[in-house]
């Protein structure tokens, strides 16, 4: 992605910092651009945005099913991927949208029914798009950024830890001897992991040429093991002694902290049903689906927390469901947040009739 610090950043602290991260950080007062009485911005001090729920624009003959994942490339093209209905084969799954939100194209038709997790690699001099699809898709591929396909994968037999028949298998597997793949992170010698987050809850190794290497993590009580491995992201903060691999723990409300070789290093909690994280200069955005978003600053201080639908939340039930009781600038089910190069957010909701929100910084 195109930031002054990747989504595959991550703001580490131990177990024992969890009791106090919920106290915002002092936060200095700088000068911001006043703002028009009609405009939502939510944040406080610094960290202020400008609220615009309805950033893309969709045409007529397409409409969103589950709103998944959210991406931006180089050129700060915004890409989002949706769940989709499996009954609609022809109807594409991806859509590309311009800085500004006005459609460009749409593509990824064979994700339809089980369209997940989307990055953006830069390799070379071009964008490439990693996808996984789970449901009946049970699938993970690199595509181009017009959607051609480049390779295509299915489960990683040859590591002995799924039931016969999963890398053909068509039917959604909801067991740790199932396939469910649901996002990736990139190594620097051009290799990816991926996570097996709704499947096995192992983690994937791949080389440059989609080779599987390796897995570690796997079902378990912690340190190590996970309950619903959802997100992952390398950790390659400046004055680290070494990258270390960060994984999102999301049913028991933390993040896990491991080497790149899968040893334990340590955990931080405080979260509601964390899903996705991304990073800008020092920064780390945590995306909640427990209708949360969290921001925090290098020493794991909260500098902003954008937690006004948690309370709407628990109020009406199956709130995503009714979108004429949604507010402006609260979030329902924030399932993943991504930041782009000017620093502004871009937030994917799992809501059923989707929703892309930008939050542009007011400063």
């Amino acid at each position: 992605m195109a930031k002054k610090s990747t989504r595959r950043a991550f703001l580490s602290t131990s177990v024992g910092f969890c009791a106090t991260i919920g106290a915002p950080a002092v936060v200095t007062a700088r000068r911001t651009r006043p703002t028009a009485p009609d405009e939502v911005v939510i944040g406080d001090g610094d960290y202020r945005y400008r609220v615009n729920h309805q950033v893309v624009d969709l045409p007529g003959k397409f409409h969103w099913q589950f709103t998944h994942n959210v991406a931006v490339d180089s050129s700060n093209n915004i890409y989002v991927i949706h769940e989709g209905d499996a009954k609609l084969k022809d109807h594409p799954s991806i859509f590309v949208f311009g800085p500004e939100g006005k459609f460009i194209r749409a593509f990824g038709s064979q994700f339809q029914g089980g369209g997940h997790g989307l990055e953006v690699r830069r390799e070379g001099s071009d964008d490439f798009i990693y996808v996984t699809g789970y449901q009946q898709v049970k699938a993970f591929a690199k595509l181009t950024t017009s959607g051609e396909i480049v390779w295509y994968k299915k489960a990683p037999m040859e590591s002995g830890v799924y039931a016969k028949g999963q890398d053909t298998s068509t039917r959604p597997s909801w067991n740790r001897k199932g396939f469910l793949p649901t996002n990736f992170t990139f190594l620097d010698d051009g290799g990816f992991l991926l996570a097996d987050g709704y499947g096995s809850y192992f983690i994937h190794q791949f080389d440059k040429d989609a080779n599987w290497v390796k897995c570690f993590g796997g079902p378990g009580e912690g340190q190590g093991t996970f309950n619903t491995s959802h997100g992952l992201w390398i950790d390659r903060r400046p004055g680290r002694p070494e990258p270390s691999l960060v994984v999102t723990d999301r049913a028991r409300n933390t993040l896990q902290r491991l080497t790149l070789n899968g040893k334990y290093i340590e955990t931080l909690g405080g979260f509601r049903k964390p899903a996705n994280i991304d990073a800008w200069e020092d920064q780390l955005l945590v995306a909640e689906l427990g209708a949360r978003l969290t921001l925090l600053d290098e020493h794991n201080q909260v500098l902003v927390r954008f937690d006004d639908g948690v309370k709407s939340s628990r109020l009406i039930k199956n709130l995503r469901a009714y979108p004429d009781k949604w507010q402006d600038g609260h979030f329902i089910a924030p399932h993943d947040a991504c930041f782009d190069s000017e620093g502004n957010i871009l937030v994917a909701e799992r809501i059923p009739s989707g929703r892309i929100t930008r939050l542009t910084r007011v400063s």
